[in-house]
């Protein structure tokens, strides 16, 4: 009978907040960590953002500080500190922040964040903070 050879892990939390001070640009995810395909990002959002939809796969957002509002064609809705919500896939949406929020998105790797869209919010994907 064979054994697993043990996988070496650094014991160490991560810490949203020491990880949201390592971030200067708005609307720039960055990775903090992965499980199995999904990718946990960490990003600071102020202002209006695009029109986009992600044909494959759900987002969830999950607001860490400040409000957040995502516009859909027919309807919105407001999140807290606090708050999470799961955009369904191939949900057209825009995401809106009157002030800097901070979020934590969960999402496959190697989703662009203005999907299909191109354009000056398109950010390099697979960089980590």
């Amino acid at each position: 009978m064979s054994q697993a050879t043990p996988v070496s892990i650094p014991y160490q939390s991560l810490n949203f907040a020491y990880k949201l001070g390592l971030i200067n640009e708005h609307w720039q995810p960055r990775v903090i960590a992965e499980m199995n395909d999904y990718q946990f990002k960490l990003v600071k959002l102020q202002g209006d953002f695009i029109w986009h939809d992600h044909q494959h796969t759900d987002e969830t957002f999950i607001v860490l500080e400040g409000q957040l509002r995502i516009d859909f064609a027919d309807g919105q809705v407001t999140l807290n500190q606090g708050e999470m919500f799961v955009v369904p896939k191939g949900v057209k949406h825009k995401p809106y922040a009157e002030q800097e929020v901070k979020l934590l998105l969960i999402e496959p790797k190697g989703v662009r964040n203005t999907g299909d869209e191109d354009g000056e919010r398109t950010a390099a994907n697979d960089v980590w903070v």
